[in-house]
């Protein structure tokens, strides 16, 4: 088993991620990807644009979701993700029943029964014949149709559907995604090694702790499909057991700065984050423990601090940096460069 160490892996990671560069589109960087995280719609948005080819835009991307060609929805563990129409069936065929039972205690105390949400879904569902939804409009919806959406209930009612796979996040009005139908869908058959094969490649290495983590399917189901892949190659990263996608090439050297968006995969995509952030560093990351990503400064693959750029009555203002430690004066320049040049505000 070859081993590698901790920043020949990070390097590794940072091209499986497309973080030195691609000539995709936001469809196909999305569809090789399976999906990425989407909790914040507008760190995604610029998350796949980062990753596309030189140039590609917000508003490229946005065109994809106008499209049909990219979709948002809850296709894992009860968080948002933005995905590709056939990964989000593949994916739910295999998630839906797992996470509706895991959601099942908390519907029942909101008072949700059986019967109102087959009243919700018909309601919303009728009016999604007639065109794409706010979430104020279903709120308005289901209020006239006798449904409280008080205290998350019309939140938890949107999730239930979409989990479902009766509806999702789609086309756009302005800065707002609206809720569409989706449409009926066979799953493919046997995805589940193909699907595996393009998380670990999009990622690699990762272990197999990370994938249970980021597909949140058991073991029983992860082990026999990961057999099937037939390129699957382990490494060791430090003493952890990793997979990746053929045998990993030689250790690239170092790869300078990148500026992510928050709750971006190069956090979020691993179970364990201590590769590329120490607890200082994470402390940073998610202020707090509140579940809240900052946007990430790497150095080399490892997270340094955080980024922001304030707006002020609509205009971007200097970019505000939040270092852990204090860089070389190199590596500071390299830093204030990608923030004056960072082509996503």
């Amino acid at each position: 088993m070859q081993q590698l160490t901790g920043a020949h892996a990070r390097r590794a990671r940072r091209q499986a991620h497309l973080l030195d560069g691609s000539d995709l589109t936001p469809v196909e960087v999305v569809d090789r990807a399976v999906a990425l995280q989407g909790q914040d719609l507008r760190a995604v948005l610029r998350a796949i644009a980062v990753r596309s080819a030189p140039g590609t835009t917000v508003a490229e991307v946005i065109a994809a979701f106008d499209a049909g060609l990219l979709v948002r929805s809850w296709p894992m563990r009860g968080t948002l993700f933005a995905t590709t129409p056939g990964h989000l069936t593949s994916l739910l065929s295999h998630t839906g029943d797992r996470i509706h039972r895991s959601m099942a205690r908390r519907r029942a105390e909101l008072g949700l029964d059986d019967r109102m949400v087959d009243r919700a879904r018909d309601a919303l569902l009728d009016a999604l014949e007639e065109g794409p939804q706010s979430r104020a409009d279903a709120m308005g919806i289901w209020t006239a149709a006798a449904i409280d959406t008080s205290g998350g209930r019309g939140y938890h009612l949107i999730v239930h559907l979409a989990i479902a796979g009766l509806i999702h996040w789609g086309p756009f009005d302005g800065e707002e995604q609206l809720l569409v139908a989706t449409p009926a869908r066979e799953p493919v058959a046997d995805a589940l090694p193909q699907v595996f094969r393009s998380v670990v490649l999009s990622r690699a290495p990762m272990s197999e702790a990370d994938l249970a983590w980021w597909t949140k399917l058991p073991l029983g189901v992860l082990r026999p499909a990961l057999t099937a892949v037939t390129d699957l190659t382990r490494v060791e990263v430090e003493g952890t057991e990793m997979f990746t996608i053929g045998e990993p090439n030689g250790d690239p050297g170092p790869a300078g700065v990148d500026l992510l968006p928050g709750f971006d995969e190069w956090i979020l995509g691993y179970a364990d984050r201590t590769l590329v952030a120490d607890d200082d560093v994470f402390r940073t990351l998610v202020p707090g423990g509140n579940g809240i990503f900052r946007p990430a400064v790497l150095v080399d693959g490892v997270v340094r601090g955080t980024w922001r750029v304030p707006i002020m009555r609509g205009i971007p203002q200097k970019p505000v940096l939040d270092l852990v430690k204090e860089p070389s004066a190199r590596d500071r320049r390299a830093i204030e460069k990608a923030l004056e040049t960072w082509p996503h505000s």
